[in-house]
């Protein structure tokens, strides 16, 4: 459903919250680590993020990436997903046809529109500080 590097981005934006909830800055290496991402790829999805506001980057001996307390709550996960992949996912057909509208539906049109909308709605209600919280005391995993 997603990019590869969407789901990296979404696991690495993640790490960084649940870090960021005690204070902490945190490495490259430790987020690819933490998330089992390929280093260079983790770096150029973080690249990204930064770039669009989503997370901070300090350079130097005790740079990392956090995020400010009060973003982790005004994030959302439509904001990751658009940065990384765009709106495709939202405005695509389901089968991958170039002219599938309400006026000249694919066969599965009406039931992925359906799909695709609930899917939006949960990505922007989604907050990254809620979903961090449940990393940070064990109710939910990254990698197994």
């Amino acid at each position: 459903m997603f990019s590869k590097a969407c789901e990296y981005g979404i696991k690495a934006t993640l790490y960084i919250s649940m870090k960021s909830l005690d204070d902490e800055r945190v490495s490259l290496k430790d987020i690819a680590k933490g998330i089992a991402s390929p280093e260079a790829f983790t770096a150029k999805i973080l690249q990204q993020l930064a770039r669009n506001g989503l997370i901070d980057s300090l350079k130097g001996p005790t740079g990392g990436f956090k995020i400010p307390r009060q973003r982790l709550v005004e994030i959302k996960l439509i904001d990751i997903v658009t940065a990384i992949d765009g709106d495709a996912i939202f405005v695509g057909c389901g089968l991958g046809l170039n002219e599938c509208n309400a006026e000249m539906p694919c066969p599965v049109h009406d039931k992925f529109k359906e799909i695709r909308d609930d899917l939006k709605n949960m990505l922007s209600e989604t907050s990254i500080y809620e979903l961090a919280t449940g990393l940070e005391v064990g109710l939910t995993f990254l990698k197994r």
